[in-house]
């Protein structure tokens, strides 16, 4: 075993003495029964396999343990059984015989053991005591950067985040399911499924995407990348429009590149039908242009939408913001915009591909820790305009920075406009566009055609009626032209669209 780390958790120790003697208190500490633990090791081979999967060398406050539990852990991965004799070798042979006590030592321990059936209660005490300092660790170097006016605020509730985290995640493990009960659990889905005409997921708004997705699912994180300027933004933000308006479900969108106003003009302007300039003031409103406002924005003023606009946000605090709004808000559906301009670990700073793979990663698992879907946007690389032959079309490949996006993705989506970037013409101008599923983990994939419609920093899919289109530029006494209100609830995507195919 390296002498490296064994110096750095002597040091360690070092601290919480000190600690502890400045606060009149010892450290956590459990040593009688990491002699336990050591001694059911050397003498009961069954309990060897639960102590290796569920301990690790710094759940052993003494050095003299550790060092043992070590050498303990190096012989069963060279696949020796272990007593008196193997560990004593062992020991020998890395020259830390003597800096435990000598094999006197290891017999003693031999005879300290419990009860064998208690070594799963001993394992729970060590790995308490274990946490206690780790947490304590962590507090002391909070408490020594924060009196450190050389450090930024920034970096130390970063750093803090993520030593706390760190901490406590390194305690949990979940336990293996039989996969009876695995089966159970989905069975009870799909005889759910089965009563539900609507979604198993968070609508879309859009009946060609959800009958693919079902709705965005929970756990999943999606990815939805596009070049600079094609209406990934505007995209994004018409699916938290239609999930919070349409549908009253809780949506929080972190924007970290466009401040709050900016974004809530976009939505007054494809909520409202009026077009950009009017709303951005570079023309004027007629009197009756804003009582079509008003009377349009009263259910998005309503509607159950957060935002933070908190440029360059650290990952740790985003997690934390995103457990705070689902337990507080009944936040459904997370959107961030974009993932490339989050802050990853402090440690991982100057190291792009290793910092945007730990962003990823920890949406992922927010995701799946907090059952809800995340939709993260995405830049891409200039590769897909530079390719020839496939019009410009983007891969899995052409995602920016790092791979491990498309890896911890369950979902890939991009929104491609051939056209805006000057490589076809079609007939409808820049209107045209594909939303291309590119990666789905749980169904299929697909390429669906829809329309921008820039001057309302809209999508609306290639069926779209003008029934509806000329429904959102009536007047408030005229809700829609047949008078009917729209329909609520029971949002099933395979109903009234009968252009898909």
């Amino acid at each position: 075993m390296p002498d490296t780390p064994r110096r750095s958790k002597k040091n360690q120790d070092v601290s919480l003495d000190a600690l502890g003697l400045e606060m009149g208190n010892r450290p956590p500490q459990a040593l009688d029964f990491e002699e336990a633990v050591l001694g059911a090791l050397l003498i009961e081979p069954g309990c060897v396999d639960e102590a290796m999967e569920e301990l690790t060398p710094s759940c052993f406050y003494d050095p003299r343990h550790r060092t043992i539990f070590e050498a303990m852990v190096s012989l069963v991965n060279e696949h020796v059984a272990l007593d008196l004799l193997s560990v004593s070798q062992k020991l020998s042979s890395l020259g830390q015989l003597d800096e435990v006590g000598g094999a006197v030592t290891l017999a003693a321990l031999s005879q300290k053991i419990g009860a064998a059936a208690h070594i799963e209660y001993y394992i729970k005490i060590l790995k308490q005591k274990n946490i206690q300092r780790d947490l304590i660790t962590a507090s002391l170097d909070i408490l020594k950067n924060s009196y450190d006016d050389s450090v930024n605020v920034d970096d130390l509730i970063d750093m803090s985040q993520s030593k706390i985290f760190a901490a406590i995640q390194n305690s949990v493990k979940k336990d293996v399911q039989e996969i009876g009960s695995a089966i159970r659990a989905a069975m009870d889905d799909v005889e759910k499924a089965q009563t539900q005409t609507g979604l198993s997921g968070v609508p879309s708004g859009y009946h060609s995407i959800d009958r693919i997705t079902m709705g965005w699912q929970p756990s999943d994180l999606i990815i939805l990348a596009a070049r600079p300027s094609v209406g990934k933004t505007a995209f994004a933000l018409n699916i938290a429009r239609n999930a919070a308006v349409d549908h009253n479900m809780p949506v929080a969108v972190f924007s970290l590149e466009m401040p709050t106003k900016q974004l809530a003009k976009r939505l007054m302007t494809s909520e409202s039908g009026l077009p950009a300039e009017k709303i951005k003031g570079g023309q004027k409103l007629e009197p009756y242009e804003w009582d079509q406002l008003e009377f349009k924005l009263k259910d998005l003023a309503k509607a159950p939408l957060y935002v933070d606009d908190t440029p360059s946000l650290p990952i740790m605090e985003f997690r934390t913001k995103v457990k705070r709004l689902v337990k507080t808000k009944g936040v459904r559906l997370v959107i961030v915009d974009y993932l490339q301009l989050m802050q990853g670990p402090a440690e991982l700073r100057g190291m792009r591909e290793q910092e945007v793979a730990a962003i990823s990663r920890t949406l992922k698992a927010t995701a799946k820790e907090m059952n809800i879907p995340i939709i993260a946007l995405s830049q891409l690389s200039r590769n897909a305009v530079q390719r020839s032959g496939s019009n410009g079309k983007p891969q899995l490949s052409d995602l920016r920075e790092s791979g491990a996006i498309e890896q911890d993705a369950d979902m890939v989506i991009f929104v491609h406009r051939p056209d805006y970037l000057g490589l076809a013409e079609t007939p409808d101008g820049k209107e045209t566009t594909e939303i291309i599923i590119a990666k789905h983990r749980n169904g299929e994939t697909g390429e669906i055609p829809m329309r921008f419609k820039s001057e309302l920093v809209k999508f609306v899919e290639m069926d779209d009626t003008l029934l509806n289109q000329a429904n959102s530029y009536m007047s408030p006494s005229s809700p829609t032209l047949d008078n009917t209100p729209a329909p609520s609830g029971g949002y099933n995507p395979f109903e009234g669209a009968s252009g898909f195919e």
